[in-house]
């Protein structure tokens, strides 16, 4: 890509590769995104505690983020032991609806379901289990169909 001349002492926004790269090699600073605050994740974490249905999140990729960020420049966060834990609390707090909302779907035989508001790493986490439950409950009721009951098994 394009990227550069860079100017010493003037921020410039870069794609987090590149930024994480100059970091390592100890030719930058990062600056944190506006939602890596405190305050904010306190917030967000307390909204998502409060609602049933899933909040939207900061960013699609807040964890994927905060995991980087944290682990490669946690010395230009400030707080970063406290966002860590709200991050985590939160990621903690839709895992748990997520999984209430799918024992719930497969409980109830339904044959679909809208889960707005989710992330990329969120779906992936139960997609496999969930994509197992659907094909089980698909198993079981193609069998207890009205024809398959005439047919015997045999041993």
């Amino acid at each position: 890509g394009d990227l550069g001349p860079f100017n010493p002492g003037l921020p410039v926004e870069v794609p987090v590769w590149l930024a994480i790269n100059l970091k390592q090699r100890q030719k930058c600073r990062l600056i944190p995104p506006e939602w890596m605050d405190v305050e904010k994740l306190e917030e967000i974490r307390d909204q998502e505690r409060k609602e049933d249905t899933f909040t939207p999140m900061p960013s699609p990729y807040y964890m994927e983020l905060t995991k980087l960020l944290l682990n490669y420049a946690s010395d230009n966060i400030p707080k970063a032991d406290e966002i860590r834990t709200l991050v985590k609390d939160t990621w903690d707090t839709r895992i748990a609806k997520l999984r209430l909302s799918a024992d719930s779907f497969v409980r109830q035989q339904e044959a679909h379901a809208k889960l707005d508001n989710l992330t990329l790493m969120e779906i992936n986490t139960t997609g496999t289990f969930l994509t197992q439950a659907l094909d089980h409950m698909y198993k079981l009721r193609t069998n207890l169909q009205p024809g398959e009951s005439a047919h015997s098994q045999d041993f």
